[in-house]
C-alpha cells in the first residue's frame, strides 16, 4: 500500500513540474530533424541520387549533430542550458526552413549541417536540467517520459510531412513545420528565463543524490556502456535510414506508404522509452541496456527473412523498441555516475559518439547496399552489433565479479 501511494505521489510530482514542458520541447527539437529520412525517397527522385548520395544526405545532419554535442555540453556546464536548448529548437527550425528553400543538392547538405550544429546543444543540456528537479529514485522514468516527446516527433513527422507533401511537395513539409517550431522555441526560452528569475528550478539534493554526484569507481563501466550504447544507436540509425528505400526497392511499396511506415518504428518510443526508464529504476540500468543491445542485432538480420506484410510491421516495431528503451537508461546511468559540474559534458561525449557513429555508418551502409544489396548489408550490421554486445557484456560481467571480490 505504501509503495502504491509513493508511486502515485511520484507521478503527480513528475507531471506537475516542468517535465511536461520539456516533453513538448523535445517534440519541437526533433520535429524538423525527423523529416529527412521519411522524405528521402522524394528527395532522391527529385535529385536522381544513388544510395551512397542518399546516405551522405542523412550523414550531413548526423555528423554535424554529433560534432556539436561536445562543445555544446561543455558550454551548458558553464553558461547554463537555456540558450543551448533554445538554439536546439528555434535554430534547428530556421535551418529546416533553409532546407526547404534549397534549390540544389549541395545546398541541402549545407543546410542539414547547419541544422546539426545548432541542434547539438539540446540533448547534453536537457537531461542535466531535468535531473536537478526530480528525485533520484524516479530519474529513469523522468528521462523516459522526456523521451516521449522526441519519439512523438519521429512518430508524427512522417505522417505530417506526407500530408503536407501531398499538396506542397517535400519542400513544403520543411517550411510548413519550421515556422511554428521557431515560435515555440522563443516562448520556451522566456518560460525558462522567468523560472530562473523566480528561482523555481533548484536542484533536488538528498543524501542519496549527493552520493550519485560523487561516484568515481564506475568510470570503466561508464566508458564501456557509452561505447556499447553508442554503437547500438549508430547501427540502428544507419539501418533505419534506409528502411523507406528498402521498402520501395525491395517490396515495391510506394514512396508515401514507405515514408509513413517509419511511424511504426518511432511509435515504440511513446511507451518503450518510459517503460525502459521504469525498468531501470527497478531492475538496474546495466541489465536493461545489455538485454536491449543483444536483441537489436538479430532484429536487423531478420529484415532479410520476413516477407512483406504484418511481419514487416512487427519487425519495424521491434527495431523501434530496441532504439527507444536504452535511451533513458544510459542517460540515467550517466547522470547517476557523474558530478553536476561535468554532467552535460559527459552527456555531450555520449551523444557525440552515437551521432558521429551513425553519421559515419550511414554512407558506409549506403555503399554496401550499392555494391552488395540489402541482404548482405543488413546481415553484416546485425552480426557486428551482436559481436560488440557480447564483448562488452563479458567485460562488464568480469568487472562486476572483480568488484564483488
Amino acid at each position: 500500500m505504501t509503495e502504491n501511494i509513493t508511486d502515485r505521489f511520484n507521478l503527480h510530482a513528475l507531471f506537475s513540474g516542468m517535465l511536461p514542458l520539456f516533453v513538448l520541447a523535445h517534440f519541437a527539437h526533433h520535429l524538423l530533424t525527423a523529416l529527412p529520412v521519411p522524405l528521402l525517397p522524394m528527395i532522391r527522385t527529385d535529385f536522381a541520387l544513388n544510395y551512397t548520395q542518399s546516405g551522405l544526405l542523412i550523414s550531413a545532419f548526423s555528423l554535424s549533430y554529433g560534432i556539436g554535442q561536445i562543445p555544446a555540453g561543455w558550454l551548458a556546464d558553464r553558461i547554463g542550458p537555456r540558450i543551448l536548448i533554445t538554439m536546439g529548437i528555434s535554430g534547428v527550425a530556421v535551418a529546416g526552413l533553409f532546407v526547404g528553400l534549397s534549390p540544389a543538392y549541395h545546398l541541402i547538405i549545407v543546410s542539414l549541417i547547419l541544422m546539426g550544429l545548432l541542434g547539438g546543444g539540446y540533448h547534453p543540456a536537457a537531461p542535466s536540467l531535468i535531473s536537478t528537479s526530480v528525485e533520484p529514485k524516479v530519474l529513469g522514468r523522468s528521462l523516459g517520459l522526456h523521451l516521449v516527446g522526441g519519439s512523438a516527433s519521429y512518430f508524427l513527422a512522417p505522417l505530417m510531412s506526407i500530408t503536407i507533401a501531398t499538396v506542397w511537395g517535400w519542400r513544403g513539409s520543411f517550411m510548413g513545420l519550421a515556422v511554428p517550431t521557431v515560435i515555440f522555441g522563443v516562448i520556451f526560452y522566456h518560460i525558462l528565463g522567468r523560472r530562473e528569475r523566480k528561482g523555481v528550478e533548484k536542484p533536488v539534493v538528498t543524501e542519496s543524490h549527493k552520493e550519485t554526484q560523487t561516484v568515481s569507481g564506475g568510470y570503466h563501466d561508464l566508458v564501456v556502456l557509452i561505447i556499447l550504447t553508442a554503437f547500438t544507436s549508430a547501427t540502428l540509425v544507419s539501418t533505419i535510414s534506409f528502411i523507406a528505400l528498402f521498402l520501395v526497392d525491395n517490396f515495391g511499396v510506394n514512396e508515401k506508404t514507405a515514408a509513413a511506415s517509419l511511424s511504426i518504428i518511432y511509435s515504440a518510443g511513446l511507451w518503450a522509452a518510459p517503460s525502459g526508464g521504469y525498468l531501470s529504476d527497478r531492475l538496474g540500468k546495466i541489465p536493461v541496456i545489455l538485454a536491449v543491445c543483444f536483441i537489436a542485432g538479430p532484429f536487423i538480420c531478420m529484415l532479410n527473412l520476413i516477407p512483406y506484410g504484418a511481419g514487416t510491421w512487427i519487425l519495424l516495431l521491434a527495431l523501434g523498441i530496441s532504439l527507444s528503451v536504452r535511451m533513458p537508461v544510459i542517460e540515467s546511468y550517466i547522470v547517476s555516475h557523474t558530478s553536476v559540474s561535468n554532467r552535460s559534458t559527459i552527456l555531450g561525449i555520449y551523444y557525440f559518439s552515437a551521432m558521429e557513429g551513425g553519421g559515419v555508418l550511414t554512407p558506409i551502409m549506403g555503399h554496401l547496399i550499392d555494391r552488395f544489396g540489402f541482404y548482405t548489408s543488413f546481415t553484416l550490421a546485425g552480426a557486428a552489433l551482436f559481436i560488440v554486445s557480447l564483448i562488452c557484456s563479458v567485460w562488464l560481467w568480469g568487472n562486476r565479479k572483480k568488484n564483488l571480490l
